[in-house]
């Protein structure tokens, strides 16, 4: 599994209840996106930073959406270019269904 992390510095101190209507509104943009597992959105406690963590099937799925449109579409709805950082997550605990996931 992949896990990425897109961070944004926003240009203004944003409160929660912005951030989430505007999550809300980019959210149905991620449903069925092959390979994308999980993505939860954040916003920091200060306002000035959010973003996505994204949990992948593999480095391909991520790569197939950190394209140039997309991207142009991030800075086009937060004002700022997002910065994307790739990690490797050999597992993954889900106490929801109470399981361990070995990639």
């Amino acid at each position: 599994m992949i896990v990425a992390i897109v961070t944004f510095e926003l240009p203004r101190a944003s409160s929660l209840a912005e951030m989430s209507a505007t999550f809300q509104s980019t959210a149905p943009k991620y449903q069925d996106v092959p390979g994308l597992l999980r993505k939860n959105y954040f916003v920091s406690e200060d306002g000035l930073r959010a973003g996505g963590i994204y949990v992948w099937a593999s480095r391909a799925d991520a790569d197939r959406l950190y394209t140039a449109d997309w991207r142009k579409f991030v800075e086009g709805k937060y004002g700022v270019p997002p910065v994307i950082e790739i990690l490797r997550s050999p597992v993954m605990v889900d106490n929801r269904d109470k399981s361990i996931v070995v990639a």
